[in-house]
């Protein structure tokens, strides 16, 4: 059920939307938690909240031992991202994450048996099929990492800022209760790698928008009415809200408060070439059941990495889209990674405004198509390996 806030922590949530730095939403998040009340609809919040304040004042305190005075714009668990997604490497001590970020990555990492060698995050760009992601290896995560034992604040809070995750397991030993263990830690801070029902994205405009609902599925126990009524209690005024699949008003209340986040996951089983390895991997198949893709790796051997690959992409959504300049006849090397279902449209945004404001046709080349290419216009749907020549007014 959703948690029936009163109007003044609704009108204190506001505050912390309005926050524009770090201190400053860190002191509205405590101000907001006073009017929260205290019972069990309110008690996955509240810990959102209560992890949230603890990571901002953590890279505060940081900052001001180092004399620095002023944060860096947020805790620094938030890398900078590159590439075409970023995905969080996520995994316990020693299962090889190192190891994968040598065998994949342009990185340079320090590859060692010591337990918990890695403290900060480490950022590398791994390629597959034209296209790069960049992999941050997440200091390691052990029981009680949601609570912040071992740095798990920096580790966990990566991982929701990230695309995608990898979770890692050693398959030297039993996989099975270390991928428990790294789901239960993921659940805790409400981040989900089984992908939910339903979606709810909240695109706040503020430029006097009025208030949008796009249902593209079906609402559980609820009518549009309510939603739109939770929305406006909440001061969600300025926003389109795009709801698809099947979704409750509860899931619309999370995703007003962005706490609880899906992420697209892929296992990596890494030391595929040790004793025992193969048995492990076979439990850990009949365990997971289909419910998400497993990469049988070794790591120190570069066994799996293309496999890797291809499973990080299909699980993101993602097709590939080559541009062409009007006149020239080959295509741009590195394409455009969109989600599957993207339009001409999309890709025109993706590439600059001013394309997209002048847009007047496009040119697609694909083998799915009788003739290639099609003229097309602003919502034709693209496929991965398409070619698309943008034709724009000259300003």
């Amino acid at each position: 059920m959703p948690t029936n806030l009163p109007p003044e922590a609704m009108d204190k949530w506001e505050l912390v939307e309005a926050a524009k730095t770090p201190k400053e939403k860190m002191d509205a998040m405590l101000e907001f938690l006073k009017f929260v009340p205290h019972h069990k609809g309110t008690m996955k919040l509240r810990g959102e909240m209560n992890r949230k304040i603890a990571l901002i004042r953590e890279d505060l305190d940081k900052k001001k031992r180092m004399g620095t005075g002023k944060s860096s714009g947020g805790p620094k668990l938030f890398i900078e991202k590159e590439g075409s997604a970023q995905i969080a490497l996520v995994g316990m001590t020693n299962v090889g994450k190192s190891a994968l970020m040598s065998a994949v990555t342009n990185s340079k990492v320090l590859v060692t048996p010591t337990p918990f060698s890695t403290h900060e995050p480490v950022p590398g760009i791994m390629s597959y099929m034209d296209v790069q992601f960049q992999l941050v290896e997440a200091p390691a995560v052990m029981a009680g990492a949601a609570e912040g034992k071992a740095g798990g604040n920096v580790t966990l809070g990566l991982t929701r800022n990230a695309d995608g995750v990898i979770l890692m397991v050693d398959l030297s030993c039993d996989p099975i209760p270390q991928l428990v263990l790294l789901l239960a830690e993921l659940e805790k801070t409400r981040i989900l790698v089984y992908k939910p029902s339903g979606k709810v994205e909240i695109d706040r405009r503020h430029s006097g928008t009025a208030l949008r609902v796009i249902l593209v599925g079906k609402l559980i126990g609820c009518s549009m009415n309510q939603v739109e009524q939770l929305l406006r209690d909440h001061k969600v005024h300025d926003a389109i809200v795009h709801i698809s699949g099947e979704v409750t008003l509860e899931d619309v209340e999370n995703a007003i408060y962005e706490t609880t986040m899906y992420k697209p996951a892929v296992i990596v089983a890494n030391k595929l070439d040790l004793k025992g390895a193969q048995s492990n991997l076979r439990r850990l198949k009949a365990f997971l059941n289909g419910k998400l893709p497993i990469v049988a790796m070794s790591a120190q051997n570069k066994v799996g990495i293309q496999e890797l690959g291809k499973a990080v992409f299909e699980s993101l959504g993602l097709i590939r889209i080559y541009t062409k300049e009007p006149g020239m006849k080959a295509h741009a090397d590195r394409p455009f990674a969109l989600k599957k279902g993207a339009t001409v449209n999309e890709l025109a945004k993706n590439i600059h405004k001013e394309l997209l404001m002048n847009f007047m046709f496009a040119m697609v080349w694909a083998k799915r198509l009788q003739f290639s290419p099609k003229k097309v216009g602003m919502n034709f749907v693209l496929d991965d390996g398409d070619i698309v020549e943008i034709h724009a007014k000259i300003a």
